[in-house]
């Protein structure tokens, strides 16, 4: 479970940078078109269309300062440590589905295998936090039993 533990960290790290990517390219795409227009454009309706594209650019620079915390704080897991409860950074096998406790991403697919990433600040993460191989919790009327904690 350990090397599955590193591939789930790597695509996380990769999904981390193309949103980033992304997001500056959003970034660059609305500048751009910003400047263009200033070429051509005057008056009021200039004006009203700079702010809109200044919000535009506002709003991906908000994502992209969340985007790279949220690299910053994936930074922090230390692959090497081992675990026995679950904490950040675990991946946690249980009779139902296997989460990495990381940050909230969705559900990830590896080798035909589903992972899901999550929060410790979730509901369930909550329940999961410093929990132990073979606990058991209950969340929205399932029962999960942890098998393994990497």
């Amino acid at each position: 479970m350990k090397s599955i533990k590193h591939r789930i960290y790597k695509r996380l790290n990769e999904l981390l940078e193309e949103k980033i990517f992304e997001t500056k390219e959003l970034i660059h795409a609305v500048r751009e078109s910003m400047d263009n227009d200033t070429k051509s454009s005057a008056g009021d309706k200039y004006e009203t269309g700079r702010e809109l594209m200044q919000l535009e650019i506002n709003k991906y620079e908000a994502q992209l300062i969340k985007w790279l915390e949220l690299k910053a704080e994936v930074s922090k897991i230390n692959l090497q440590k081992n675990f026995e409860q679950v904490g950040f950074g675990t991946l946690v096998k249980t009779n139902k589905e296997t989460y990495f406790f990381s940050i909230a991403m969705g559900k990830l697919i590896i080798e035909n295998e589903a992972y899901y990433l999550i929060s410790l600040a979730s509901p369930i993460g909550r329940l999961f936090y410093e929990k132990e191989i073979g606990d058991t919790i209950k969340f929205q009327n399932r029962e999960y039993k942890i098998e393994n904690i990497v």
